[in-house]
């Protein structure tokens, strides 16, 4: 579905260019590609998958690797779609668009094979889909699980927002004194930030051989704070590229955080857990848009790189709520008694 909603916003704006319509009408695409789930539907789907056809142990590498296609399909998209658009105009590259939506449409439909290993006939339009997210994060059976799924939603929260945020200043903080960067050096800073996804991958799959998921995490949180430290010191491009450089395992805590999520539910929930981390994703789009736009000019009298300071700050929750987490396993943990050497004594 958001597949096809996202081709036929492509159509639209195809049409609109082609009949030189008014930009109005682009809304309408918008509209409809909303709609049908857009972008957000497409991740939420494509996570819920993952967890649905790998195992617990390769969960989290799988995560990355979705995450890791999203860097390479930015970088790609940002490199080919701007020198296209600046030979050709915007009409030619909008047909790769259609093509690209379409051909993912038409993948899904006959080609992917469906994870759901014990499929439940289900309307499209009931309330019943909320209510099984609200009973995802209220359900008392599970009274712990739910307490760490909504503290890890929180740090997820925090962390994206912080990503959304400080991704959309980067431009404007470049172009600005004292860096004064030019198109070109532009072009090389968007294609470093989208090298962090597939250096966190690596990173990742090497951290996982002699450290827990969770001290992964918390690494890449720290190149993540360090990294837009150094951003927001930068007076110089090679110090600006250094605060790039820092940020190369920046992007191994979401994927991390998403397998996290997906092991605290069953086999039947990881649709509703995923369609609510998508929720999660919007809402962060919208909180880091105000947060972050509206900080910037306000802090530039006095300091232009406080946004990325800020960020990092904020980045300290997501760390403390992590760490917190994992030392509350680690003293709860009585897997290591066997049955064996329990007495009554013992409860």
């Amino acid at each position: 579905l958001p597949a096809v909603g996202m081709a036929m916003q492509a159509a639209i704006y195809l049409l609109v260019m082609y009949l030189q319509l008014h930009v109005a009408y682009f809304l309408l695409g918008r509209i409809l590609s909303g709609l049908m789930g857009d972008y957000n539907l497409i991740l939420a789907s494509c996570f819920a998958y993952v967890a649905d056809t790998s195992d617990k142990r390769a969960r989290t590498f799988r995560v990355a690797i979705l995450e890791a296609c999203l860097g390479i399909a930015g970088m790609l998209a940002s490199i080919g779609g701007g020198q296209w658009r600046k030979a050709q105009g915007y009409i030619n590259p909008f047909w790769l668009v259609l093509a690209a939506s379409l051909a993912a449409a038409l993948y899904a439909a006959f080609c992917l094979q469906e994870s759901v290993k014990q499929q439940k006939p289900a309307k499209l339009f009931t309330l019943s889909h909320y209510k099984a997210v609200y009973r995802l994060y209220t359900a008392p059976e599970h009274l712990s699980s739910r307490r760490k799924l909504a503290l890890y939603s929180l740090a997820f929260f925090l962390l994206v927002t912080v990503h959304f945020g400080t991704k959309d200043l980067f431009v404007l903080y470049e172009l600005g004194s004292p860096l004064c960067w030019a198109a070109d050096l532009i072009g090389y800073g968007s294609a470093a930030s989208y090298l962090a996804y597939l250096s966190s991958l690596g990173g990742l799959r090497l951290l996982q051989l002699c450290l827990e998921d969770t001290w992964v995490a918390e690494m890449g949180l720290f190149s993540n704070i360090s990294g837009l430290v150094v951003i927001s010191l930068a007076t110089t491009t090679p110090l600006m590229f250094t605060g790039y450089g820092i940020l190369f395992l920046s992007m191994a805590a979401t994927p991390v955080i998403r397998a996290k999520l997906s092991k605290l539910v069953s086999e039947t929930e990881q649709g509703a857990l995923f369609a609510s981390v998508a929720c999660v994703e919007g809402l962060c789009s919208l909180v880091a848009t105000g947060v972050f736009n509206s900080l910037y000019p306000a802090s530039l009298h006095f300091m232009r790189g406080f946004p990325f300071l800020f960020g990092a700050i904020i980045l300290l929750i997501p760390a403390a709520i992590i760490g917190w987490i994992e030392i509350w396993d680690s003293n709860h943990d009585y897997s290591h008694f066997s049955d064996a050497s329990l007495t009554p004594a013992d409860g």
